[in-house]
């Protein structure tokens, strides 16, 4: 339920008078007292062009942003409006603003599923208040969005504490009828992110001031082009209560009622400009639509939502985001699927399970200011996507018309040309199938893995036939925790038995579609735990069946395709790294990386103080095969911190973290990461485990092989030194599945042999 509710308006953060007919004759006032986000933003920022904007203009135009959820230009605009507070310019719109800032990245934070953050920050802004004893509208805003955060961390106590005191607020009614509205939204949202609907209903309904505005309202007829008073007081006040309203009549089981009040938000102008709640309407009442039988109607309204919620995520360029954003929507994706599966359109399902799957790594992705973008386009590219964030802007604007649309596809176009990797950070790209099918190799399985909750789908696509699998998803977690467990065991056969359950339930069902020689595999969330190789059919291995390889979504395959041949050659191995502590040598990793080395005509050997991170930022672009034998470490929390260790220099610290790699451009047809725990990370909700194989996809190799556990140091040398030897075959899928084969035989035991996969191109 929290993920459904966690995007709720947080209130109207950038707008306040102290009556709604005070904001109807300047231009900026009036539209933002009618809610006309987008025609706010092109008015304000047409007027910076000619004069820098003042507190009240940068407080405006902030709110518009957020609004919009064009968070790509909210924290600069944050940050300028900070700025002018701490110079003393503290005033807007009548009231002193100088906890805005801190409510509007806690409700950003929010946004991101980073709710702790979020409450540091409405903590900060309530103290604002009370230090400065700001008005009751600022003091509405600050506890708001400190109860929202509180109930979202699941600290239950804090958020019926601080909606206590806004009910308190509430019943002595001391700001007018604009903040006791604010104060009965605010509270009826913590009442909804704590799950109690039958409160935030009874909440909502407490403000009987506006019923007459609120039935007004519902009866009105929506004028394109032009707005009554009456219309701007009902998107000023009534918009953020009645989605409230609605919703809650919706999760009281009175679906009727907030079927009909859906249906008359969706018909009002003004609700699309409100980011928060359009796709939430949205969602809902597709699932109301699907519950009617009515199951096209429901899958036009999920396609509708997901579209806002991938134009939201488009304008994210900050680490804070990370994976959150689209993590928390991801039950929108879900139930797009689940219900094109039952219309029997599974080529539509699978490309919805592509873009739902690979949203994650993007966001990620987006976090970075310092991509690498091909050298000879870097303008080009600079110029491009600052064009596309213009037009995607303008199109906001129901005046744009068709010409900008266009032109804004065009923009899309040309910089899917230039910088295809970039292009898919910046907007989403859409792979269709038959794109998919033709980068398969004939011989060649694609097996899609998508789920949630006990709900979990497969796909099989070869280039002549896309099938959908439906499989029970229930306790798989529990599942790959228990064979992981007995893969740490390597004195016992405690394997065996979840190993045979998890292909009974994974790759049994799929046998039929599954007639090729090789399998690529698209894991999703714990599957990326699980070490396919070591499923076992009876005493048979899946690894004795198939050459095995993975990636982290389909449309990978695109970029990698089309990467032109690698002008580098040989072989850079760095081993065992002095890291000042005798407890890290690795000595067979030593052994390794020089036995490697000297089967390749030009091959680069560093160990000891030599494996510098200096030395392999500088070199590594020169080789097309690049062998790390050191240790990794690993943040789940903040998955860009993550990384390798190397020996230190005067020049660095000898840590190559994962977003590092994002900067760097490399041109390796092969990273071997020979290391502890090199494929694992931490799984976000939605997809799926960010690790180091990402990021050196994205810096330029074209094939990563990784492990997925702490791996047995003489075991390891002996399958990589195997590895090598095989790869002058060519076919690197081929030549780990012999290496793994040879060693079984060496150590028979899978926790010797089955932690390392391979992912990209073979």
């Amino acid at each position: 339920m929290k993920t459904l509710i966690l995007s709720i308006c947080l209130g109207l953060l950038a707008v306040s008078v102290s009556s709604p007919a005070a904001a109807l004759v300047p231009q900026a006032d009036r539209l933002a007292s009618s809610s006309k986000w987008a025609e706010l933003e092109t008015y304000l920022e047409s007027q910076a062009k000619n004069q820098p904007p003042g507190t009240k203009e940068l407080f405006l135009l902030c709110g518009a942003y957020f609004n919009l959820k064009e968070y790509n230009k909210l924290f600069p605009c944050v940050d300028r409006l900070q700025a002018r507070i701490d110079q003393g310019d503290r005033t807007a719109m009548g009231f002193d603003i100088s906890a805005e800032p801190a409510v509007i990245r806690a409700a950003a934070a929010i946004d991101f599923g980073d709710y702790r953050g979020a409450a540091a920050q409405a903590a900060k802004a309530y103290e604002i208040v009370q230090q400065r004893r700001l008005s009751p509208w600022m003091r509405v805003q600050a506890l708001g969005v400190l109860a929202l955060a509180s109930a979202l961390q699941g600290e239950r106590a804090a958020a019926e504490k601080y909606a206590g005191m806004l009910g308190d607020m509430a019943r002595k009614n001391t700001g007018g009828f604009v903040v006791k509205t604010d104060i009965l939204n605010g509270q009826a949202r913590a009442y909804m992110a704590l799950g109690d609907f039958q409160r935030s209903l009874a909440t909502i309904k407490q403000d009987e001031a506006a019923a007459g505005e609120r039935q007004a309202a519902s009866a009105m007829t929506v004028k394109i082009g032009a707005m009554s008073a009456q219309d701007e007081l009902f998107a000023f006040n009534q918009l953020p209560k009645l989605f409230i309203l609605n919703k809650s009549l919706y999760e009281t089981g009175q679906v009727q009622k907030a079927k009909a009040g859906y249906d008359k938000l969706l018909a009002h102008p003004q609700t699309k400009d409100n980011g928060d709640i359009y796709w939430l309407i949205l969602f809902d009442r597709g699932k109301i639509a699907q519950a009617e039988g009515k199951l096209q109607e429901a899958i036009d309204f999920y396609r509708r939502a997901i579209e806002v919620i991938e134009r939201q995520r488009s304008t994210i360029n900050t680490e804070a985001s990370k994976i959150g954003f689209v993590g928390n929507k991801q039950q929108v994706y879900h139930a797009l699927v689940a219900a094109l599966f039952a219309a029997g359109k599974t080529a539509e399902a699978f490309e919805y399970v592509e873009r739902a799957k690979s949203r994650a790594l993007v966001d990620l992705l987006a976090a970075q200011k310092d991509f690498a973008a091909p050298p000879a386009a870097q303008q080009q590219v600079t110029a491009l996507v600052a064009e596309l964030d213009t037009q995607e802007a303008q199109a906001r604007v129901k005046k744009a018309g068709a010409a900008r649309s266009s032109r804004a596809l065009e923009v899309k176009q040309k910089l899917q040309t230039v910088a295809p990797e970039l292009a898919s950070l910046v907007t989403v790209m859409p792979v269709t199938v038959s794109k998919i099918q033709s980068l398969l190799q004939p011989d060649e399985a694609l097996v899609e893995y998508y789920y949630e909750g006990d709900d979990l789908n497969a796909f099989v696509v070869t280039r002549e036939a896309v099938r959908g699998f439906k499989l029970h998803g229930g306790q798989m977690l529990a599942d790959i925790r228990q064979l992981r467990t007995a893969l740490e065991q390597p004195e016992s056969q405690n394997y065996v038995t979840p190993a045979q359950k998890l292909y009974t339930r994974l790759i049994k069902p799929l046998e039929p579609a599954l007639t090729q020689k090789k399998l690529l595999i698209v894991a999703h969330g714990a599957l990326h735990y699980l070490p396919f190789n070591v499923l076992m059919c009876g005493n048979e291995y899946l690894l004795d069946r198939y050459s095995l390889r993975q990636l982290p979504c389909a449309s990978v395959l695109q970029f990698l395709q089309a990467r032109p041949a690698s002008p580098a050659s040989g072989v850079l191995a760095l081993g065992n790294p002095d890291l000042g502590n005798p407890k890290y040598d690795l000595k067979c990793a030593q052994q390794e990386a020089e036995a490697i080395a000297k089967d390749f005509p030009r091959a680069k050997v560093l160990v000891r103080k030599d494996a510098t991170k200096t030395a392999f930022t500088t070199l590594g672009p020169q080789f097309s095969y690049i062998h790390f034998a050191t240790h990794g470490r690993f943040d789940p929390d903040q998955p860009l911190h993550s990384g390798l260790l190397l020996a230190n220099d005067a020049k660095s610290n000898g840590f190559l973290s994962l977003g590092e790699l994002y900067s760097l451009r490399l041109h390796a047809d092969l990273v071997t990461l020979s290391a502890c725990d090199t494929g694992l990370g931490k799984i976000r909700n939605g997809d799926d485990v960010v690790g180091l194989t990402r990021g050196f996809l994205y810096a330029g190799s074209n094939t990563i092989v990784a492990s997925l556990w702490e791996v047995d140091d003489q075991a390891t040398s002996y399958l990589m030194q195997q590895f090598y030897a095989d790869l002058k075959k060519g076919n690197k899928g081929e030549a780990l599945r012999q290496a793994q084969l040879a060693t079984r035989k060496k150590f028979p035991h899978p926790y010797y042999w089955a932690a390392f996969e391979l992912t990209g191109i073979i």
